[in-house]
């Protein structure tokens, strides 16, 4: 019969080999599961992976249908639809320099035209046409507007082939940082296009040729316009008129102006018809732009607003406005400065017709309504 200490010693004995076991059973069971997770976790890098590869190829392809399209049309045919709409213009100043610039077919009232810029043909005798195929034709100036730099134009010997209008839709609702294309002439090399965004409307800029008044409500643009651009459309995203390109700032780098399409619609029947358009509303008035620094100075009330600097002896504003007046707004709308002035004369008003000016005078918002007038004509 086994002893108490050999009983214990066997116990022992097995204590220690189920120990043992149990060891063994642990690490094969956290074997088989650090194996599992393993492959598992192989297996998600190796999805991960090809996710990854997926996704980098659609990127890459997105990058360049970006770069080619603009609103799912592509640049190239873009151009290619409307280059044989833009034209050479040139014409010879009365001291024998010759001039050039650019223009586009426009169809109106089944009458096939060239519109271009004023200051394009300003001056100017033998005006010509030239289209992108070669063929260039005598043209006569139909009509102008100074103060739209506008100029219309008929090119009579050309044969109906040689047109290929363009489409002109209204630039109302154009939006900073839509795209934009602008095609033209720039140094008389026919036909470049470059492109860029609407940076601002609204604007305003002062010619020679407009005597010293504001052409406004003018589009700007970051797309690159040089000498030999003006009077080339300026596009919309698929192609169509949205204005006509007509200024640049010297020494700027992706600065320059367009007429917008709205004033082209406005006008152009006048301009064929009358040669002119008289639409223009005047209020006789010269002045500058409020701001913190100038409300200052003068003690005014307000920081934004147009202060009345002049007015017009027998003008339409003689008696009613008075110097040092802040034009505040027109009819109700707000005005903070020369763009929004010149701006909503421009847009929503015509001569003969009573404006509502709000000022603000002696400290006190006062309305006073004047009668527009029209603007005397532009310098010749």
């Amino acid at each position: 019969m086994p002893s108490f200490k050999d009983c214990k010693k066997a116990s022992v004995s097995f204590m220690i080999l189920l120990f043992a076991a149990g060891l063994l059973v642990g690490g094969l069971a956290i074997y088989y599961i650090t194996f599992q997770e393993t492959n598992s976790l192989s297996t998600q890098v190796a999805d991960l992976q090809n996710q990854v590869s997926a996704l980098s190829g659609f990127q890459n392809a997105t990058y360049q249908t970006i770069t080619i399209y603009q609103n799912g049309t592509s640049l190239a045919d873009i151009y290619n639809n409307v280059r044989d709409s833009v034209v050479l213009v040139q014409g010879t100043e009365s001291d024998g320099t010759g001039v050039q610039g650019s223009g586009f077919v426009y169809n109106f009232a089944s009458r096939n035209l060239v519109i271009t810029n004023y200051h394009v043909v300003q001056g100017t005798t033998d005006v010509s046409v030239t289209f992108s195929d070669g063929h260039g034709y005598a043209a006569d100036v139909l009509g102008t507007d100074a103060y739209a730099d506008l100029a219309v134009l008929a090119v009579n010997d050309a044969p109906s082939i040689e047109f290929k209008p363009m489409q002109i839709v209204s630039s109302t609702t154009l939006r900073v940082g839509e795209p934009v294309i602008a095609i033209g002439n720039p140094y008389g090399l026919v036909g470049s296009l470059t492109t860029g965004v609407v940076s601002a409307v609204g604007r305003t800029i002062v010619e020679d040729y407009a005597g010293g008044f504001s052409i406004a409500n003018i589009i700007q643009t970051s797309a690159p316009i040089n000498p030999g651009n003006s009077g080339g459309p300026l596009l919309n995203s698929v192609g169509d008129v949205v204005g006509i390109t007509t200024a640049i700032v010297s020494e700027s780098q992706g600065l320059g102006f367009a007429i917008p399409s709205n004033t082209i619609l406005r006008e152009i029947s006048s301009l064929i018809s009358t040669g002119s358009y008289t639409g223009h509303s005047y209020l006789g008035v010269t002045g500058q732009d409020m701001s913190y620094d100038l409300a200052q100075q003068t003690s005014a009330t307000v920081t934004y607003g147009w202060r009345v600097a002049t007015v017009a002896s027998g003008g339409p504003s003689d008696g009613r406005l008075r110097v040092n007046d802040i034009i505040i707004a027109l009819n109700s709308t707000t005005i903070k400065n020369n763009d929004d002035l010149a701006s909503y004369l421009e847009e929503k008003t015509l001569p003969g017709q009573t404006l509502t000016v709000t000022v603000v005078r002696g400290g006190n918002n006062t309305d006073v309504n004047v009668i527009l007038g029209q603007r005397p004509p532009p310098p010749t």
